[in-house]
């Protein structure tokens, strides 16, 4: 004998009911005692209609009419017009009765736990009466059994106790070998009067379950609409895995902290016998489902340590606390007693070693009554000081990882908080049990489905990281950027477990958002029909968003943005830019955004700030890492000017150079900041601090080769005018350098603490004399690399390396 068990989902309709006939035709050769629920959503019209009633609102009669209409539908859907007659007169003689007892109800204005469980029993009494009618239709036989009389209570209507003893002897009694097709009705009992009861929630689980313990089954499958239990909660987790086997404690932990395919009570009576739960899917009978049995531990540490998460919200936490709990007993006992009395669950329970404090985890509903009930409980105490007064949190949401197998493996807590502290997911508390089956973990309501996600991938995704980018600039750089990541994005999933979802992208006047992921395909036309851009409002979005492995990425050279970045990474979200303005401001201000990176256990990253995608901010902090000196620094560092010289020889005016760099993408936005040398300036700024400096942008020497009357012009295009109207000054510069043998580079320089940058001639002994196009070039002298200096060379401008540079540090921020 085998029990089936088939929930609401899979009687939901006539289409749902037909399912069933055919799992239940396929196996008509085995003996199985099927156990029903009322159709989809029948239980809640039900209590409603009563609700409606007791508040004299004649609205009942028309979820009442709903009701009926509902059941005589599938009735006329399922059953063949020769067998209908029989089926529609019991119905209609089971929902008169409901219908009379709602107007009883409206009159007496009274809805009784008694009589709400007399009310509810009518849903699965008409699901059982037409699903028993429908398969003898198609040919199964059954038999129909009474569990209103077999299933024997005690008198606490709503939830009422199994009188375990008398139920299994009544469903021994009523049951022989001969027949191969029982019909039962789950969620539904009686107490000694015959007065109807029905078991609480899970119900139907439940009734399924004693029925499989009182006749020895061979397994209980319960079949609902998904194909097995989960390694979470798959609307919060998209990525959820079936579990395929499970034990028995496992399945209760999981069931206790939320997780809905079963109820604890149900796994007792199986456990007792040792008879197997199958977990199967209506709708995909042929999928595996999840087994959950008894299991050998010690024989499968192959298998995952961690089985499954599971989550329980609107928790509160209460905190007993104060020195005068030290050494002193009675405090627990005092406090669970009262917990008891005043029928308050407790959830969680965790102290502290030095006995100074116990935090217990309960039912938000429950805080203002547990708060009332202690403060009367201790009142004295307080009032003496013995303990502090009485802490509440709320808002909260536990987590629970679970596993047999955990007690076996290190480094799972380890590999969580690290995780969660990554993102920025505050724990409140953490217990865990001396079986270490459980770790549970308090964090805030706002916070579960982020530390949901963030564990699940570090646990159950096969490597995979995920980071959600949010990107704000789209022109050169960062346009290029969101193009080479649609370009690599299937690389980096197959063979790199990197998933990169660009989930916010803005320009100037536009933004466009996508929880999902952007489509890049189309993400310029996305973003050109988005909202208007509002800075603060991006932050804002980027927080309600509060996803895992979030990055900011800045590809503009607005100060505007820049000043978002403290906000940011109080996030604890990951910022990535090429934007120097940040880390060549205020050193106060520099330094305090370091601060918070590391505070807030995130990353700010700034590699292209100097050299494009060339690895030189890097390669010095290891540098100093390892414990090197840097002492001198001698480079080229503006690609854009290194093109401007190579390209200039005075056979097309300088200006005209000038503005083929801008074309190209080479200088910034306002080729002013390159050619006064400020871009410049930044870059050696940013490496003098790398080197251990503590240098301002006024301590830079700042040797200009263009006038201020030129470069202090309004507007760029009033500035090229001037340029232009200046050729001499440039070409004399050109050809006094060329009659010495010599090339025009410009040149930063650190030597001896002091920074300066100008614009020099070198002959073709010097190592930058051959740097063409718009390479950059860094010589660094440190105590190591003291004969020959450590050289670092490559292109240090245009859209293509630059957006390498900064997708190397998106990249960069996976390995974390």
């Amino acid at each position: 004998m085998k029990i089936l068990k088939f929930g609401g989902s899979s009687v939901a309709n006539a289409e749902s009911i037909k399912k069933v006939s055919e799992i239940l035709i396929k196996r008509r050769q085995e003996r199985l005692l099927v156990i029903l629920s009322a159709f989809k959503g029948m239980t809640n019209a039900l209590i409603k209609s009563g609700e409606l009633a007791a508040l004299g609102d004649v609205a009942y009669r028309e979820v009442c009419q709903d009701i009926r209409n509902t059941h005589m539908k599938v009735i006329l859907e399922l059953i063949p017009a020769e067998h209908q007659e029989k089926i529609q007169s019991e119905a209609k003689s089971l929902l008169s009765e409901f219908e009379e007892l709602n107007y009883g109800v409206y009159l007496l204005r009274e809805f009784s736990l008694r009589t709400k469980d007399q009310l509810l029993s009518y849903g699965e009494r008409l699901s059982g009466m037409i699903i028993s009618s429908y398969l003898s239709s198609q040919g199964l036989e059954n038999t129909t059994l009474d569990s209103l009389q077999l299933i024997k209570t005690d008198d606490s209507f709503g939830n009422a106790k199994v009188d375990l003893n008398t139920t299994y002897k009544n469903i021994k009694t009523h049951t022989n070998t001969s027949t191969f097709l029982y019909i039962a009705s789950g969620f539904i009992g009686s107490n000694s009067d015959d007065i109807i009861t029905t078991l609480g929630r899970g119900g139907s689980d439940y009734s399924a379950a004693i029925y499989a313990h009182a006749l020895d089954a061979g397994a209980m499958e319960k079949w609902t609409d998904v194909s097995g239990m989960m390694t979470a909660d798959p609307r919060i987790v998209k990525n959820a895995q079936i579990i395929p086997s499970l034990s028995y404690e496992e399945a209760m932990e999981l069931s206790h902290f939320g997780a809905k395919v079963i109820y604890p009570p149900t796994i007792h009576p199986l456990l007792e016998k040792n008879i197997p739960i199958v977990i199967k899917n209506t709708f995909s009978p042929e999928d595996r489902g999840t087994k959950i049995h008894r299991t050998e531990t010690e024989n499968n540490l192959n298998t995952s340590a961690v089985i499954g998460l599971s989550s329980i919200s609107d928790i509160a936490l209460l905190t007993l606390s104060g020195s005068g709990m030290v050494g002193i007993p009675g405090f627990s006992r005092r406090m669970f007693t009262t917990l008891s009395y005043n029928k308050i669950n407790v959830n969680l329970i965790t102290q502290a070693s030095s006995e100074h404090s116990i935090t217990i985890g309960i039912d938000r509903m429950d805080a203002d009554k547990a708060l009332d009930c202690m403060n009367e409980e201790f009142v004295h105490d307080i009032a003496s000081g013995k303990i502090d007064p009485i802490d509440i949190e709320t808002d909260l949401s536990i987590i629970a990882m679970v596993g047999d197998r955990m007690k076996y493996q290190t480094g799972i807590s380890g590999r969580s908080l690290y995780t969660l502290g990554k993102n920025g997911i505050n724990i409140r508390v953490i217990a865990q049990g001396s079986s270490e089956k459980n770790i549970s973990l308090v964090v805030a309501d706002a916070d579960v489905s982020k530390a949901l996600k963030t564990i699940h991938e570090s646990l159950f995704e096969s490597g995979v990281k995920k980071l959600h980018v949010f990107a704000i600039g789209k022109g050169n750089v960062g346009g290029t950027l969101l193009d080479q990541i649609a370009a690599q994005k299937s690389e980096l999933l197959d063979n790199h477990q990197v998933d990169i979802k660009v989930v916010g992208i803005a320009g100037r006047s536009k933004m466009y958002f996508d929880k999902e992921g952007v489509n890049l395909s189309d993400w310029r036309t996305l973003v050109d029909n988005g909202e208007s851009m509002d800075m603060s409002k991006f932050c804002s979005v980027m927080e309600d968003f509060n996803l895992h492995n979030s990055i900011f990425v800045d590809n503009t050279a607005e100060k505007s943005i820049s000043e978002f970045y403290p906000q940011i990474l109080k996030q604890s979200t990951a910022i990535v830019t090429s934007n120097k303005i940040a880390a060549s401001s205020d050193i106060t201000s520099f330094n305090n955004l370091k601060g918070l990176a590391k505070r807030h256990n995130t990353s700010f990253l700034y590699e292209t700030n100097v050299g494009a995608g060339l690895p030189i901010i890097d390669t010095m902090q290891n540098l100093v890492k390892s414990g090197d000196e840097i002492l001198e620094i001698h480079a080229i560092l503006s690609g854009s000017l290194t093109f401007i010289f190579n390209e200039y020889d005075t056979t097309e005016k300088f200006v005209s150079i000038v503005k083929q760099a801008m074309k190209e993408g080479y200088t910034e936005p306002d080729p002013r900041i390159d050619l006064s040398g400020v871009d410049v300036a930044r870059k050696i700024l940013i490496l003098a601090r790398e080197s251990g400096l503590p240098l301002q942008m006024e301590d830079i020497e700042n040797n200009k080769f263009l006038p201020s009357e030129i470069l202090d012009h309004g507007s760029v295009e009033d500035f090229l005018t001037a340029l232009e109207t200046n050729e001499e000054l440039m070409a004399k510069a050109f050809n006094d350098a060329k009659n010495e043998g010599k090339k025009l580079k410009y040149i930063a320089s650190l030597v001896n603490g002091k920074a300066s940058v100008g614009l020099g001639s070198v002959d073709t002994n010097h190592p930058f004399f051959n740097i063409d196009g718009k390479d950059n070039i860094i010589l660094i002298h440190t105590k190591r690399y003291g004969e020959q200096p450590l050289v670092i060379k490559g292109a240090g401008a245009g859209a293509d390396v630059t957006a390498m540079g900064v997708f190397s540090d998106i990249i960069r921020l996976a390995k974390d």
